[in-house]
């Protein structure tokens, strides 16, 4: 499969794991949490499917498309572990969060999804999910949408 396959694979597997999750928290309380802004199209997507969920957004540097900055208060610039560490001192909660850190490296992805999943793990309230390219730690490995090789996508619910 080339590259740019891959990345239409991705991209579908996005749309379609957001929009399940999105309606499966359905009444479930909590804001929802971006990991990794990148150029801000997942974002963008979640404050469409969810627009009356706050959003809140971790990178280490803003540089979306202008249409999609996040509001200055939602947003959290800096190193991901300072950051989750931050919102676990003020307390929030996430019914859904967006785990999209990534180096391109498999080995190094999966590592890092393995380190900051016990900082991510307090911040979820019992039973929200997590949807995530890497394996995440600590959480209930769940199916999602039939549309999505459960290989390329994975979908977690807290405890």
């Amino acid at each position: 499969m080339s590259r740019l396959e891959s990345m239409r694979r991705r991209l579908s597997a996005q749309i379609d794991g957001l929009n399940w999750a999105a309606e499966a928290i359905g009444d479930i309380g909590g804001d929802v949490l971006e990991l990794g802004l990148g150029n801000g199209r997942t974002y963008d997507h979640l404050r469409q499917q969810l627009p009356t969920r706050r959003i809140w957004v971790i990178d280490r540097v803003l540089q979306p498309h202008p249409s999609c900055v996040p509001p200055e208060e939602n947003f959290l610039l800096g190193e991901a572990d300072d950051m989750l560490q931050e919102l676990a001192r003020r307390g929030q909660k996430f019914a859904l969060a967006h785990y999209d850190f990534g180096f391109g490296i498999k080995d190094l992805d999966v590592k890092e999804g393995a380190r900051l999943s016990p900082l991510i793990a307090p911040l979820m309230v019992s039973g929200g999910l997590l949807v995530s390219q890497q394996p995440l730690t600590g959480f209930t490995k769940i199916s999602g949408p039939d549309t999505i090789d459960p290989e390329r996508y994975l979908f977690f619910r807290a405890p």
